[in-house]
């Protein structure tokens, strides 16, 4: 293949940023569905069950395509969404430009409602990591340092039953066909990502409890807000 112009890169990169949105949108749209059935009105209720059924159904066949179809054109056009993160770990110079660079803009807390938002960067115990583009993206970066420091730890969220449903469905677990969407933390661990926005956040903040790690030692950044401080300057 001959190599790709930089404004294709560029366009390409974009698609997949908007791809990664919608898949987040739909299940955010899904939880604001669910949350609007009226629980009293019996009739209403059986349709909304009903309906909340094909939706998730269809939601999730097309999250799997979506996933493939994202995967398969990072590879052949050897895109990454990752290019655009930087961190400040291990740079204390950096780590500083960073957060500074973030404060910018207003902090959010994780226990904020993010419906139909979308994060550009996150300040974690202190290091700063921007460019982030999804939320499933900032879930990742963080339970892999959570892992990092206490691999047993985190290995002991499989069995925890606060990450296990009450129809057992599992948040973290060894074996990847047991999630719905299996995101790789280590070579045999993985953690459920088919979540919302505001469902990743609950998970967060879960694990922090587990590691004694207070929420407010994390702070999202919003790419609204960035867009908006941009559109003022």
């Amino acid at each position: 293949m001959t190599p790709a112009s930089p404004r294709t890169l560029a366009r390409t990169r974009e698609i997949l940023q908007d791809l990664e949105a919608v898949r987040e949108n739909l299940l955010a749209l899904s939880d604001d569905i669910w949350a609007g059935i009226d629980r009293q009105d019996l009739q209403a209720f059986d349709e909304g069950v009903q309906f909340m059924r094909i939706f998730v159904e269809r939601n999730s066949a097309f999250d799997r395509v979506a996933g493939e179809l994202s995967e398969l054109v990072r590879r052949f056009m050897s895109v990454r969404l990752e290019e655009s993160e930087q961190t400040g770990s291990g740079n204390r110079e950096q780590n500083e430009r960073i957060i500074a660079e973030l404060n910018r803009e207003q902090p959010h807390s994780i226990d904020e409602d993010f419906t139909y938002r979308r994060p550009v960067g996150f300040i974690f115990e202190g290091e700063a990591t921007t460019g982030v583009m999804t939320w499933q993206r900032m879930y990742e970066l963080i339970c892999k340092r959570l892992f990092a420091r206490n691999p047993e730890l985190f290995r002991s969220l499989e069995s925890n039953p606060d990450f296990i449903s009450n129809r057992g469905n599992r948040t973290v677990s060894s074996d990847p066909t047991l999630l719905r969407g299996a995101l790789e933390i280590s070579s045999d661990l993985y953690i459920e990502s088919n979540l919302s926005a505001n469902n990743i956040c609950a998970v967060i903040r879960r694990i922090l409890s587990v590691f004694d790690i207070s929420p407010d030692q994390l702070k999202v950044f919003l790419r609204q807000d960035r867009d908006a401080a941009r559109e003022r300057v």
